[in-house]
């Protein structure tokens, strides 16, 4: 080892780093051009160019008509490039299906913030008298309701006399999903 560093001899005394032997894993699983392509944690290692390339390079074979299946722990990876997803918890399936579908079933909201702080009480009562219930926080006004209901918003703020600096609709990550599903981390 010329520094001392595990590093600079890499897996197998090759010379190489993980995330080089991790595009080399994925080269060979390419090589005999699968209709079914099983990887794990196939971004363990890389750097975020590398990243990049396996996500292009999974969209690619999928166009292509190959099934890819990928097993991971990094949700917000998986959020980005799955289509479908099954979800497993203790060795059962908690989910199965479109992505978006499990994405959808959390309650969306709506982030309101007023130019001026001191219209927030003024906006909450607007929302509340539309039958959505909104709640103060900090600087801006939260309401659960999907991003239908933000041009509504928009429109009896501007009636009211009340400018927006914010008007942002927001969903639930992948990740805060399935903590939702499984009742928080363990």
């Amino acid at each position: 080892m010329p520094n001392g560093l595990d590093t600079e001899v890499g897996e197998g005394g090759l010379g190489l780093s993980g995330g080089q032997y991790q595009r080399i894993g994925i080269a060979r699983a390419f090589y005999t051009q699968p209709k079914l392509l099983i990887l794990d944690e196939p971004t363990n290692g890389l750097d975020p160019a590398g990243i990049q390339e396996v996500r292009d390079l999974l969209e690619k074979l999928t166009k292509e008509g190959v099934t890819v299946f990928v097993s991971s722990h990094l949700l917000s990876e998986l959020e980005m490039i799955s289509k479908y997803l099954v979800m497993l918890r203790k060795g059962e399936v908690i989910f199965a299906g479109p992505i978006e579908e499990l994405l959808y079933r959390n309650k969306p909201t709506i982030i309101a913030k007023p130019s001026s702080i001191n219209s927030l009480p003024y906006l909450a009562e607007l929302i509340n008298k539309t039958g959505h219930q909104a709640i103060i926080e900090s600087d801006h006004v939260r309401v659960d309701a999907d991003e239908s209901f933000a041009v509504t918003l928009n429109k009896i703020a501007f009636e009211g006399g009340i400018v927006l600096a914010q008007l942002t609709p927001v969903r639930a990550s992948l990740e805060e999903t399935f903590f939702e599903l499984t009742g928080g981390a363990e």
